[in-house]
């Protein structure tokens, strides 16, 4: 049976995309075939005359189910700011229904192993009504949490987690992603949320300047 998850994070740059990278290679070294979707992205350069976004590509990448990249990002901003005030400026329009029909038709593709990355953090606007975890909600996905792991991380995480929770979707699990490799106390901090979140760790990634993660550091959620 496929297994879907929607990546969110801590906040912008929490590592969202290079853990859902690293998931999805893992993934594919235990034989599962693999899709990554960015539904929404703001921020993007124009490649081969197409605007395009370095995470859905890296995702794009990482997949063994290969889509176009207008079904892996079919909502796209040149901007790199929050969507909703991206849409405003573009004189466009994106809600949760738009975004989670355009998920369920690349959810058609066969896979085993599917995520489904956010933007920013859990309580993203999508527009003045509806916030991009609607989609999550919609979809009924399983929640991956990306904690990056720095000073104020404990209560950012054990907020999205109550707030992942109250919006009656499952805590399948969270990552703990060192992005600031001169934080004080970090294990500590690592120790305190293993006790408080309600969920699995799935793994701690250690701080990797423009590498590529350690995935003997993961392992997929895939119970249940």
């Amino acid at each position: 049976m496929a297994k879907n998850f929607f990546v969110t994070g801590t906040d912008t740059d929490a590592g969202k995309t290079f853990t859902s990278v690293a998931l999805l290679k893992l993934a594919q070294q235990q034989g599962l075939r693999t899709l990554g979707l960015k539904p929404v992205a703001a921020g993007a350069e124009l490649i081969d005359g197409v605007l395009k976004n370095d995470d859905a590509l890296q995702l794009q990448a990482a997949s063994s189910v290969q889509l176009p990249y207008s079904q892996i990002n079919p909502i796209i901003f040149e901007e790199p700011i929050a969507p909703h005030i991206a849409a405003q400026n573009a004189g466009r329009t994106v809600g949760v229904a738009q975004l989670a029909g355009f998920v369920r038709g690349a959810l058609m593709q066969p896979a085993d192993f599917r995520v489904i990355e956010g933007a920013g953090g859990w309580l993203v606007p999508l527009n003045p009504q509806e916030m991009l975890s609607g989609v999550a909600k919609v979809l009924e996905l399983d929640v991956i949490l990306v904690v990056g792991i720095k000073l104020g991380c404990i209560n950012h995480a054990l907020l999205t987690a109550r707030a992942i929770r109250q919006d009656g979707l499952n805590f399948a699990g969270w990552v703990a992603n060192c992005i600031d490799p001169d934080m004080a106390q970090q294990q500590e901090n690592i120790d305190t949320l293993k006790r408080m979140l309600p969920a699995p760790c799935l793994g701690v990634l250690p701080y990797a300047k423009a590498g590529e993660a350690d995935l003997s550091a993961l392992e997929l959620p895939l119970a249940g």
